[in-house]
């Protein structure tokens, strides 16, 4: 059997932007995606804690460095710029993989620079 476990996530990002016209996706700075393992197109879930709605969405890559965290499309309805948000990606593990499976955890500052990264939860709320 195979289990849906949690592969990587950027824990508490500022959303920079939120454009309604665009078809849709979450554009995130390449850096943040490639720290937490994460790729372009994937399938990912956005956890908004600002105001609590959730989305599943796919990534495309932001420009590296420029701290971006853009919802696009309908989504931009759920979240808008200076809410902080947990971007999550999961995958299949089996029983014996998930014995020594540890998620990244990419842990960033107001401007969605890199503070740290965790090779699993710590459970420690961050600021």
């Amino acid at each position: 059997m195979q289990r849906e476990v949690l592969r990587g996530k950027i824990h508490r990002a500022t959303v920079t932007e939120a454009n309604l016209e665009y078809e849709g996706s979450l554009t995130v700075d390449v850096e943040l995606m490639e720290a937490a393992g994460l790729a372009p197109y994937e399938r990912i879930d956005v956890y908004d804690v600002t105001n609590g709605s959730r989305f599943s969405t796919y990534l495309i890559e932001g420009t590296r460095h420029s701290g971006v965290i853009c919802v696009n499309g309908a989504a931009a309805h759920l979240a808008r710029a200076g809410d902080r948000v947990i971007i999550t990606g999961y995958g299949l593990a089996t029983e014996a993989e998930i014995k020594g499976h540890r998620p990244r955890v990419v842990l960033v500052d107001e401007r969605n620079r890199i503070r740290q990264v965790l090779h699993e939860s710590t459970g420690a709320l961050v600021p």
